[in-house]
């Protein structure tokens, strides 16, 4: 008995390219939202740990313009931290802004987190600051 071998046609081959390439781009479009829900959180946990860090560091001595000139060098002074210069920035790999608020207090603002939460997740300016105090505080225009 004779067996015949047939060969994949040319048409075949295109078409599980083309099936395989929508897939491909489906995965790829719904990740995108993944993307930014990951940097929001890594911006999110970077400025409330160093916020926490440059406070800490208030505490132990430094004087406010020590920590809004050199932030960087606080977090690497304080033991803490083991890269301050990935530590100083955002999901978006952009620098926190560091200033100090009427209130004697410290700001760790990201404008990419900002844009984020106000326009993907539609948060207003009091919530922005109810649940993120050490970010944005109720009067955001004074510390820009």
């Amino acid at each position: 008995m004779k067996i015949n071998k047939r060969a994949i046609t040319l048409l075949e081959m295109m078409i599980v390219i083309f099936i395989i390439g929508i897939i491909g781009s489906v995965v790829g479009y719904s990740m995108k939202g993944s993307l930014n829900e990951g940097r929001a959180f890594k911006s999110e946990q970077g400025s409330k740990q160093v916020y926490d860090i440059l406070m800490l560091s208030l505490a132990n001595g430094s004087n406010m313009n020590q920590i809004v000139k050199s932030p960087e060098a606080l977090l690497s002074e304080s033991g803490l931290v083991s890269n301050p210069k990935k530590m100083i920035k955002d999901g978006w790999n952009q620098k926190f802004v560091i200033r100090k608020t009427s209130e004697n207090d410290v700001v760790v603002y990201s404008p990419q987190w900002h844009k984020y939460l106000v326009e993907k997740k539609k948060m207003d300016e009091s919530e922005l600051h109810e649940n993120y105090p050490w970010a944005f505080p109720e009067n955001l225009d004074e510390v820009l």
